[in-house]
């Protein structure tokens, strides 16, 4: 379903439409958008060019702005008359609104905040993938005897495809049955307000700082670093629940799901709550005094230091780079061990896993 505001799609919807794409290939069927709002038609070519091949498409007054229960009458209504063999929502505060009772109308199941999803070689049933008791295994859940399968997925697990303007596909309008004069609940004023973690999952380059740091003033090196690199500063549920960083900037499965081109986790040992929320960053820098910590197990390089000798030493290093470079932004690339210079640091060690 894709989740929009004022005729504008959240960026988990795409990332969604080609997971689906994905999924429907594999299962020989083809992948479709649910679009419900008035005016929203606008989203049926987006919706072709991220993946899509057909559009459902629900225009309707009583579904501008967004409350829960038309949406959520409307997507069993589609549900019932076109009988879809797997629904997938964001797990956003509306996603999850409206799958759990959409779910429990449909008497089905609900998987909420995947972090993967796999099509079942022998069964064709969908594999959903989520953390389970506290976070500290995997569970993967199958709904074998009702349709359709239902799941929840935050926003930043899986990877925007790359858009296809050009693409097109059929586009089903559907009728719901609604009065917009009668609904229940009416909302009566939007005023937004300023997220600082919203940032979290549209920056390329994210600092994160765990329990290692030792204290609230030592996310100031944090600061300096991600300023140097374009980034922002994170934290693992550890420094969130320590008070010395706002619970809105925290990653992992009680935060944020994020995907960087480049993460850098100081001081984080890499609990499996954790790595639930950034493991699927393109290149992940660890860094930790314990050579054992489970961060080192999917860093893409671990260095093996005392944090308030390492990041300073890197921040220096960059600073400098920038300097020679005439100020521009340093690429990604140049914070590979090779480049970087850090063993000047005399108590660090580079590995690359």
């Amino acid at each position: 379903m894709v989740e929009q505001e004022n005729g504008v799609a959240q960026r988990v919807s795409w990332e969604l439409m080609g997971e689906a794409r994905t999924l429907a290939d594999r299962l020989g069927v083809r992948p479709a958008a649910l679009i419900l709002g008035e005016g929203s038609a606008d989203l049926v070519a987006e919706a072709f060019a991220n993946g899509a091949r057909a559009a459902y498409v629900a225009d309707h007054p009583a579904l501008t702005p967004f409350t829960a229960g038309p949406h959520c009458d409307t997507l069993i209504g589609l549900a019932r008359k076109y009988r879809p063999e797997i629904i997938l929502l964001g797990a956003t505060t509306r996603g999850r609104d409206v799958a759990s009772a959409a779910a429990t109308e449909l008497e089905t199941g609900l998987t909420a905040d995947c972090t993967s999803l796999d099509i079942d070689e022998e069964t064709g049933m969908l594999r959903q993938t989520r953390p389970a008791f506290g976070g500290n295994i995997m569970a993967t859940i199958v709904t074998p005897d009702h349709r359709p399968q239902m799941a929840t997925v935050r926003p930043g697990v899986f990877r925007l495809l790359q858009p296809l303007p050009d693409a097109s596909g059929e586009t089903i309008t559907y009728k719901p049955k609604l009065d917009a004069s009668a609904l229940p609940v009416r909302r009566l004023k939007f005023e937004p307000t300023s997220d600082e973690g919203v940032a979290l999952q549209s920056t390329s380059v994210i600092v994160a700082g765990g329990r290692g740091m030792g204290s609230a003033g030592s996310f100031e090196m944090l600061e300096q670093l991600a300023e140097e690199l374009g980034g922002v500063v994170a934290g693992s549920r550890s420094a969130v629940e320590a008070g010395w960083i706002s619970q809105r900037r925290q990653v992992g499965q009680t935060g944020q799901t994020v995907r960087p081109l480049l993460y850098i986790a100081v001081g984080i040992s890499g609990a499996i709550q954790h790595l639930a929320g950034m493991q699927h960053s393109d290149i992940i820098i660890a860094v930790n005094k314990d050579p054992g910590a489970p961060i080192f197990g999917i860093a893409d390089y671990g260095i093996i230091g005392d944090a308030r000798v390492v990041v300073p030493a890197l921040t220096a290093e960059i600073r400098e780079r920038r300097a020679a470079a005439g100020g521009g932004t340093l690429s990604v690339a140049a914070m590979s061990p090779e480049t970087a210079g850090i063993e000047a640091a005399g108590e660090t060690e580079w590995e690359q896993e």
